[in-house]
Order: C-alpha cells, then structure tokens, then sequence
C-alpha cells in the first residue's frame, strides 16, 4: 500500500454559513487537486462547517452525516479533483439529537462512502465553554479501516482524556486524527513559546496542544493530525498551527498562525512499525489491560490501596500549601507581554473583525491624545491600512493643549486622515439647559457620552466602525463612563491590563512622549487617573491578575501588597460587575434574549 499525501485544511469557516462553507471546501479541493503532488486525504476542522461558537444556533447549521456526504460529494465532482477521503468536522443531527461530530468520507472513485462518524463524548463546561448545554456527547471511540490503513478520530477535549486515544491505538489504529477548534490563550511572555526553528512565538495553549499531541503520538506509536480552526469568534481567537506528530513523538510540520494553509505530510505505515517494534508500549499495554482493567475491583469488591486522610500531611505538603502567591515560584513579571505575538494577535483579530465578520472596511477612532487610543490608532492601521481609518479629536474647553497635539500627532505619524469637533458648544448646551447643572464628575460624564454620540454619528457618515479603546483595568476598576468609553462594538485592547497596554505601545512606536506622560480620563483639569483610583496603574494591575486567578485578599498581601491599596483595588473590581454587563432584564418568557433564545455576537 502506498504511503497517502495528508494535507491539514487551516480553514476559516463563515459564521452559521453551512452552505457557503461547504462550496468553500470544494474550492479547497481543486486547490488541492492543483498541486503537483495532490493529497490523498484532507482534515478539516472541528465545526468546520458552520464555526465553533454557535450556542442556541447549533440547531440551525445541524445536518445528518448523509446530507453532508452529498454535499461534499457535489462538490468533489464539480472540482474534477481525483478521488481523496476527507475528515470533516460539524454539527450532526443524528437520532433526534444534536452532536459534535467529524466525518471520515472517501469522495469519488467506485468506494465512495462514509467511513466512519465520531460524536465528541467529552464536551467542555468550564472557562468560555458551554457545550453540554446544547449537544449530546458520543459514546465511545473506534478505529475504522480506510484506503490507507486504520484509523481513528478524536475531536478536541476527547484528546485530553488519555483513555480515548489510547483506546482508537488499541483498537488499530495508526493514525489518529485531531479535528479541533480551541481559542488561543497566553500572550505573556513566561507563557508563549518560543520555537526552536526561528519561527514566532506561539501562545501557551498551543504549546500545550503540540505537547498532548507527542505525547500520544510517541505512547502509542501513531500518526497524531491535529486540525486547528482559524479565524475570530465573538473575539476568541483561533490561531492555527496545526501540527502532524510522527509516531516517534517528532513534530514532522506545523502550520502558521492565524492564516488559513494547507499543512501537507506523508505518512508512512512503515515508520509506524519501525516505531513499535523498537518501543513497544501498545503491544505491552495490550497484554496488560485486562488485569489493569481487573484491578479496579477485585473479586467484585473496592479495595482501596491508599491513605485514608487519617495520617499526618508529611511537613514539605505542609509547606508548600502555605506558600505566599510569590514563593510559589510565580514570574517576577507575571505581565509582562511577547509584544510581537500580540500585535500580531490584535492586528489579526481587528482586519478580520472588521473585513469578514462585519463586513466593514473602515474604522473610526476617537484619539484623546492617551496612550490607549494612540495604540489602537497604530493597530488599526496596521489591520486596515492607513486610508482606513479615521481619527476624530473631541476638545472641550477646559480639555489639555496637549492631549490635542498629541492626538494630531499620532495621525501625523500613520497618515490617517484626522478630524477635530469641539464638543464644547454640545455639552454646555444640555448644562445650561437642564434644572439641575451638573457638578465636574457629572459634566466630565456627559463630555464622554457626548464624544460617544460624535464617534457614532460620525461612523454612519463615513460608514465606519466605531473602535473601542478602553483597557483592562480600566475595565475592572469601573474607571469609565457607563455606555460611553464601553460603547464601540470592537475593542482591541480590553483583556490587556494598563502596564501591557504600555509595553505594546512601545513596541509599535507610539511617541514615547505619549506613553510616558501621566494617564488621565482629561474631563477635570489636573485629574489624573491615578490619583482618582488612589493607587498606581503598576500595583492596581497585579493586585487584579492575582485576585482574578483566586487568590485571596490574605494571599496577595503575602506577595508584598499593602492591604488598604488591596483594599481601594477589591471593592472597585467587586462594586462595578453592573457596569461591564448588559441591562438587566425582567424574564417573564422561555424565549427571553440571553437567557433561553441565545446566539453569540458574531452569529
């Protein structure tokens, strides 16, 4: 049998668009038929053909393997690409119930037929995960033979939990494939790796992806084809570089990040015998699994070979349970960004949420002349090209000179066409006019939604997207005016904390007189934001990342942090959740929006 050409689909599908994804992938398979040594077998994706985060929308994009075989079959015939089988991951109906699932098809030729259907069985419920909500989980995993050997699929999570693919090995497969759709998370440099081969940084939990998938690939002496999604969800990013894993645990090629590709090998079902002839632990495991399978309960009963708790913790657990968030071998930094990852990362998500996802070819930003608009002006620029966007300075009367210089200044620096409105006329007007004159805290609020009403209406003139600028921990602290600064539909910079902000802002060249000046919302003269908060940017944004991952007020204090400044930090981040949500609204129906009747952002 000869060795099969693989080629891995980095695949950008087009929200709940089922349709237009599958013609998609017959344009896929002419490219693949194009190329001088045509692939045998392509890999999509999970959720391949409708996108991954669809909620309540599940049932809408949900077909019967059958119908996405003729489809694809369709499609395969109108490209004129010679037969090739195909792992395809979507959304099933099957048996009154919705799954998770992956098609192995062979398409063309006089066998074409659907292989085998996988249902993912382990369906995440944790972090930015629902699935169980809406899905049914499969019930097992089986090796089925193909054109090229046997095989065996994992979909995502099911990766995770060893016992599945050591079942599909067991089961006889030699190649194991990996369709999966997992947002990239980890942009700070103690988390992103660095690759040996000089190429960029990847983020942690692609590292963590490439390290799962060696792993079983050098247990069980098999080909792993981890699929990876493309493409932004809702601001979740899918990054790409999917790998395939050798059966001696060597990655043979990864793809790159955030780009749709094909990531083409060929395996060879000799180097899989090569690899469990000289190491053998599928064939020992084989022999070994009915005691091991035995031994979870002897003779009918539970034994139990373990501490029953009653003994003394011995004093090194003791110790290390006691240890300060800082002795535990925490970075000296924990904040500290890879810069080049996360502009890369920001760039991608803004030209494809503003291109693809919305179909907008412009934005508009309102630059204050800060630090935070300055650098969503560079990123903007960077994603959409500098005729793209557009920069509208705001003065009031009593604003800076200098936050206006510095906002002319940046626009200067990109070449993006640049407008000033003074607001002053707009705000003194609802002030003189009102009953109850407004105090400063009160006129800065309505100077911030005045510049709100200016950046939207100005977005309908040029039909432009409006591009949030606000940060983290301006986010967190509820340092910003409620449905003014949080209103634009885009924002880049939200899940970066102040001193990132910073960082990043250095490395793409904002002035440094820019990032270096005191930060300040410019609604009072003289106000600063860190003498309104009562404590610096530097020590309010540790405080945050270590009350975020859980630690305790006791916790941080142990790290070296002044309790009254934990203090000012914890009942602004605990007093403020109402303003980093939506209205909240009476439910009185089982079809209430964001409750039952539920479609993400981007659906």
């Amino acid at each position: 049998m000869p060795n099969p050409q693989v080629a891995i689909v980095q695949f950008r599908p087009a929200k709940a668009q089922y349709a237009a994804n599958v013609k998609r992938m017959g344009a896929v398979f002419t490219q693949a038929a194009n190329r001088a040594a045509p692939p045998d077998i392509l890999v999509f994706p999970e959720a391949a053909t409708s996108g991954y985060f669809l909620e309540g929308g599940v049932r809408d994009v949900a077909v019967p393997a059958g119908t996405l075989f003729e489809d694809l079959q369709l499609q395969h015939r109108e490209s004129q690409a010679p037969p090739l089988d195909v792992v395809v991951g979507f959304y099933e109906k099957y048996k009154n119930h919705y799954h998770n699932s992956a098609m192995y098809a062979s398409l063309g030729g006089d066998d074409a037929q659907i292989r085998h259907i996988h249902r993912k069985v382990f369906l995440p419920t944790y972090g930015v995960f629902d699935e169980r909500r809406f899905i049914q989980p499969g019930s097992g995993v089986k090796a089925f033979d193909t054109r090229w050997g046997r095989a065996g699929i994992v979909i995502c999570e099911d990766a995770w939990h060893s016992l599945m693919p050591t079942l599909a090995a067991l089961d006889g497969a030699r190649f194991l494939f990996v369709p999966s759709a997992s947002p990239a998370r980890g942009a700070t440099a103690a988390r992103v790796v660095v690759q040996e081969d000089g190429e960029p940084s990847i983020p942690a939990s692609l590292e963590r992806w490439e390290r799962l998938a060696r792993t079983i690939a050098a247990e069980h002496g098999v080909y792993v084809l981890m699929a990876q999604l493309v493409g932004f969800e809702g601001g979740k990013g899918f990054p790409g570089a999917s790998v395939i894993v050798g059966p001696d645990g060597e990655v043979v090629t990864r793809g790159p990040l955030f780009e749709e590709s094909l990531v083409v090998a060929e395996l060879s079902d000799s180097e899989v015998t090569r690899v469990r002839a000289e190491q053998p632990l599928l064939s020992a495991l084989r022999a070994e699994m009915p005691n091991l399978l035995n031994s979870l309960h002897p003779n009918g009963q539970e034994e139990h070979d373990f501490d029953d708790g009653s003994a003394t913790v011995p004093a090194g657990d003791t110790a290390l349970a006691n240890l300060s968030v800082t002795e535990q071998g925490a970075e000296s930094d924990p904040l500290a960004i890879d810069p080049e990852l996360l502009e890369r990362w920001l760039v991608a998500f803004l030209r494809e949420e503003f291109t693809i996802r919305r179909n907008f070819q412009t934005g508009i930003v309102g630059l204050s002349g800060g630090v935070d608009s300055s650098l969503t002006a560079f990123l903007a620029a960077r994603a959409l090209g500098k005729e793209n966007v557009i920069g509208v300075a705001m003065p009031y009367a009593s604003s800076s000179k200098e936050s206006l210089e510095h906002a002319a200044l940046v626009a200067e620096l990109l070449g993006i066409p640049f407008e000033t409105i003074d607001i002053t006329a707009a705000v003194d007007g609802y002030a003189g006019a009102t009953t109850s004159p407004p105090d400063e805290t009160r006129l800065g609020n309505v100077m911030a939604r005045v510049r709100m009403i200016t950046l939207f209406d100005l977005s309908a003139a040029h039909t432009a997207l409006p591009i949030g600028t606000g940060n983290k921990t301006e986010r967190l602290l509820g340092y910003f005016t409620w449905h003014a600064d949080d209103s634009p539909p885009v924002n880049p910079l939200g899940d970066l904390f102040k001193t990132q902000v910073w960082a990043l802002a250095r490395h793409v060249g904002v002035p440094e007189e820019i990032v270096s000046k005191p930060a300040t919302a410019d609604l009072i003269v003289g106000q600063t934001d860190e003498q309104d908060l009562g404590i610096s940017y530097a020590r309010a944004d540790l405080i945050l990342w270590h009350l975020l991952r859980g630690d305790t007020a006791e916790a941080v204090a142990a790290g070296g942090f002044d309790s009254d400044e934990i203090a000012v930090v914890q009942k602004r981040l605990e007093s403020t959740h109402w303003k980093r949500r939506l209205p909240t609204v009476a439910m009185v129906s089982q079809t209430a929006i964001g409750e039952y009747y539920l479609r993400p952002v981007d659906y």
